[in-house]
């Protein structure tokens, strides 16, 4: 097998990263590059720390790293996410929507964050998917090109918002689940929904489960859906409050730390509806008897960045220059 211009070494642990994975690798092939994604394999058993499940996955994609170099040395390599890096068995590019720094305080990132902080400073080039997400690692010196997730309009033509109110709660805790709940007590009216995915649970009183979805069945809801809901205690990046903007769904929203990078586009031009926990009831009212025409209209133009085309220019014309511009990556001793 001849050697790929660039390694995609991709950790690939939850839909949305494989997701961010294709997405980078369709766009450097679209600007003429060969790529290899090398993606680590699933661990067979779940463990029960975050410092233990980043040992697990940092080894897997080291493994992935170490086969897909034995067939062949790549002019460039990027290890999708920090994770991925911690273990590298050559200095590559790094790819990342948050660093340990931020998102594994105290005992979670005991020996996480100091070899982060290494492959920060060893690293080639950093390709945060957020400035925020550059702030939190420490502003390294490591050169660095900000490249978002694309992403689109899932569907075409005019749609019928039969659906209140929709949220997302994979992680109850971090997407402020209760928080959403209790504000959908406080905003709801008689006939109205809302309809919680990504987590089983007891249906109740205007509240209806859906559990795990595949994309586009998700993508459906915010299509059908009159606001896109969230509270979120931490958001790395915000790629649902971004879908729901491409597809024309309100969103309301709190402020959180973490890079979330669609927060500055909710907070311009009255795209968003963001409010403090406590205010966060009226907030989804107020976004729900909301009347604007032209919302999804604007909703897309601001968006304009982090469309496909624009991502795909800033890959072509930056990013994938930058990756050959270097040296053939060396072989690195893991500490």
């Amino acid at each position: 097998m001849p050697s790929p211009d660039v390694l995609l070494v991709g950790l690939g642990s939850t839909h949305g990263l494989r997701a961010a994975e294709d997405e980078l690798a369709g766009a450097l092939r679209r600007a003429g590059a060969e790529v290899r994604l090398a993606r680590a394999a699933a661990p067979a058993r779940a463990v029960r720390t975050f410092a233990l499940t980043d040992l697990v996955w940092a080894r897997a994609a080291r493994r992935a790293a170490v086969e897909a170099l034995a067939s062949g040395t790549p002019r460039a390599i990027v290890y999708s996410t920090t994770t991925a890096a911690l273990l590298w068995p050559a200095r590559g590019a790094i790819r990342f929507d948050a660093p340990a720094a931020a998102n594994r305080p105290g005992r979670h990132g005991v020996w996480q964050r100091p070899v982060e902080r290494r492959r920060l400073a060893q690293a080639p080039l950093l390709i945060p998917q957020d400035a925020g997400a550059l702030v939190e690692a420490g502003t390294p010196a490591t050169p660095s090109l900000i490249v978002p997730i694309p992403v689109e309009p899932s569907g075409d033509g005019a749609v019928s918002r039969d659906l209140a109110a929709v949220t997302y709660a994979t992680n109850p805790y971090k997407k402020g689940l209760d928080r959403v709940l209790a504000a959908w007590r406080v905003a709801r009216r008689d006939g109205e929904e809302l309809v919680v995915a990504g987590l089983d649970g007891v249906d109740g009183e205007g509240v209806r489960y859906v559990g795990t979805l595949a994309p586009e069945a998700f993508r459906a809801l915010l299509r059908r859906a009159r606001v896109y809901v969230t509270a979120p205690r931490r958001e790395d990046y915000g790629i649902a409050q971004l879908e729901a903007l491409a597809d024309g769904c309100r969103v309301v929203t709190t402020p959180s730390p973490g890079p979330y990078a669609a927060l500055p586009l909710l907070r311009a031009g009255g795209l968003g509806w963001v409010a403090e926990p406590d205010a966060l009831g009226p907030a989804l009212r107020a976004a729900l008897d909301s009347e604007d025409p032209n919302y999804a209209d604007r909703a897309l133009a601001a968006i304009a960045p982090f469309r496909r085309a624009a991502v795909d220019a800033l890959v072509a014309t930056q990013l994938l220059p930058r990756l050959l511009r270097g040296q053939t990556p060396s072989r690195t001793p893991t500490a």
